[in-house]
């Protein structure tokens, strides 16, 4: 009959230690659009290899395998990975029994409130048993929650890594612009000296007015005081790749001009379904509301009893001589713990993660609907800044042109001045927008990799890549 009620007693134990309260996970389904606007191709190619490397910019392709390598918010979101799998650890070893020895000894003429007519020594020396059993599946939950926040933490260093290697390029592109429009000022004030001293001289003999030398002094002035401007940016700009890369300081190696550098053909932007797969912040938010949602059953099993079971083995002597020949003390015991009446606080403890849980499955929600809108962002960008640079292109051409014939027009006496002015001020102006229009199109690239979860690629991503694009494999057939 007693060996009946052991097993009995086992089994039980093992379904309430099998068993788990609260809601088991369930992924979200996506519920958006079945594409995204003006992407002309839904399949996910070249989307997740080093996209950085389209742009065949060697200089570029240096700064960013330092920022992976130096920057310190990099090394913040590696540090917090490793606490993350350092807690899983911890969880796991939660739902073990713990064992712990205890040894020493004492004199004195009492114990506790008991007085001796005279003083004895003391000496012991046990080992102590203590396991609380998982009922109802509490240490089970509370292990998938660890283990979701690990690969929650994961997907937070892919986030950083990912914005760090598009703030890396953006950050290098607003360099090139602002180069470029340095050049183009110093190109354009030289050009204004050399017309000023021609007007000074006319003006000497009397052969123009006043307000011709008044008016090439302005636009030789406006000139001049952009340099300054763009000197300061290139100053900015480099300060914040220096930051980027780990550094207080850092000089950037002379790559191509902003004009050379290499426009990417059509990217493809993918279904916007597999955007929820590919995007590391969607998917780091989607583990810390599988986590919080486990945190519901923890918070149930402790509505209930929970069962602690404690041995001992050990020795004691009033002698330490005949401690070791001492006979073997023991005890075995077992409590069980339950709450009766608490006001109510276990009902609302399992509220509180309800309620949070609630708030993680919103966050999640708004993470992907904001990658859906930076998607369709940067591809609304891409399309309408090729045309734009198209257009500045060709006002940049005419604009050069027109203050080419203007000057030739006006040294044969057939316009005014105010003529040449005009058509000055227009190819500076025109030649700096395309500097500017082709720095944003660059960039919108940057954006639409970023937007789509790209750029960064685990050892074994990194592995089927290459795999894939070995000959007689179809380039870029990526997961």
């Amino acid at each position: 009959m007693k060996k009946i009620f052991v097993f009995l007693l086992a089994g039980m134990l093992l379904y309430l230690s099998g068993c788990k309260l609260g809601p088991d996970f369930v992924k979200p389904v996506y519920t958006g659009p079945a594409t995204f606007q003006y992407d002309s191709l839904t399949n996910d190619t070249i989307v997740n290899l080093r996209w950085w490397e389209l742009f065949n910019d060697p200089v570029l392709d240096t700064l960013i395998i330092k920022a992976l390598e130096n920057n310190k918010n990099v090394m913040v979101a590696a540090a917090r990975v490793e606490a993350a799998r350092a807690s899983l650890g911890y969880t796991k070893a939660e739902q073990w029994p713990s064992l712990n020895f205890n040894a020493g000894a004492g004199s004195g003429n009492s114990i506790g409130t008991v007085q001796f007519s005279s003083s004895t020594d003391r000496y012991f020396g046990f080992t102590q048993m203590n396991w609380e059993v998982g009922f109802w599946g509490k240490y089970r939950r509370m292990n998938e929650s660890a283990r979701a926040e690990l690969l929650a933490s994961e997907y937070g260093l892919r986030t950083v890594q990912i914005g760090l290697i598009s703030e890396v390029a953006t950050a290098y592109f607003t360099l090139l612009d602002n180069m470029k429009k340095l050049e183009i000022s110093k190109r354009t004030l030289a050009a204004r000296d050399s017309s000023l001293r021609i007007i000074k001289a006319r003006f000497q003999y009397g052969i123009v007015p006043e307000i011709d030398l008044n008016q090439a002094q302005i636009q030789r002035a406006v000139s001049a005081a952009a340099i300054p401007v763009y000197e300061r940016n290139i100053a900015y700009s480099k300060n914040a790749l220096a930051v980027l890369l780990g550094k207080y300081s850092t000089d950037i190696p002379e790559g191509k001009s902003l004009f050379d550098q290499v426009v990417p053909m059509k990217v493809p932007a993918g279904l916007p379904s597999q955007l929820l797969l590919r995007r590391p912040d969607v998917r780091q938010a989607e583990e810390v509301y599988a986590a919080q949602n486990a945190r519901i059953g923890t918070a149930e099993a402790m509505r209930w009893p929970s069962l602690n079971l404690t041995g001992l083995l050990g020795v004691a002597s009033s002698s330490l001589s005949s401690l070791t020949s001492s006979g073997l003390g023991w005890s075995v015991g077992g409590t069980l713990l339950g709450p009766v009446f608490e006001f109510g606080k276990n009902k609302r403890r399992v509220e509180i993660e309800k309620a949070r849980t609630k708030e993680a499955l919103h966050n999640y929600e708004n993470v992907a609907m904001q990658a859906f809108k930076e998607v369709e962002d940067a591809l609304i960008s891409i399309h309408t800044l090729r045309k734009e640079l198209i257009a500045q292109q060709q006002r940049s051409v005419a604009a050069i042109n027109a203050e080419m014939l203007s000057y030739e027009r006006y040294d044969k006496g057939q316009t005014s001045y105010l003529e040449v002015l005009e058509s000055e001020r227009q190819s500076f102006e025109a030649q700096l927008a395309r500097s500017q229009t082709k720095a944003a199109l660059l960039n919108a690239y940057v954006a639409l990799y970023k937007a789509l979860g790209g750029g960064w690629l685990t050892p074994a991503e990194e592995k089927a890549y290459q795999q894939n694009t070995q000959p007689g494999n179809s380039p870029g057939t990526k997961k």
